[in-house]
């Protein structure tokens, strides 16, 4: 079983991916993803809660009606189905992603 991603691989797997994100591990209905979004963060809800990491850069985060101010290290939780993205962020903006709980990933 895989349980071990360099952030050397975590970034090369981005740079080949057609999307700002690229899905590292997946194990039950848990994913690791590294998230390094573009111009404009267009998520939309998951059905999955969500954990972000930021491994670089910062910005704005909001989630439903709050606003915070992210930066390198800090930890963010989003509950299932709550409305969020990335605002006014750098362009090195570099995050890790763990999506767990209810089976079946994001909302289409």
């Amino acid at each position: 079983m895989r349980f071990h991603v360099t952030l050397t691989e975590a970034l090369r797997q981005l740079q080949k991916s057609d999307d700002d994100f690229a899905v590292l591990f997946e194990h039950g209905s848990m994913r690791g993803i590294i998230f390094g979004p573009d111009e404009l963060d267009a998520q939309e809800p998951h059905i999955q809660d969500e954990i972000y990491l930021v491994m670089r850069g910062g910005g704005e985060f909001v989630m439903e009606d709050k606003i915070v101010t992210v930066g390198m290290g800090d930890f963010l939780f989003v509950p299932a189905g709550a409305e969020h993205h990335f605002r006014n962020f750098t362009p090195d903006l570099l995050l890790w992603v763990i999506f767990y709980g209810q089976e079946g990933g994001e909302k289409e």
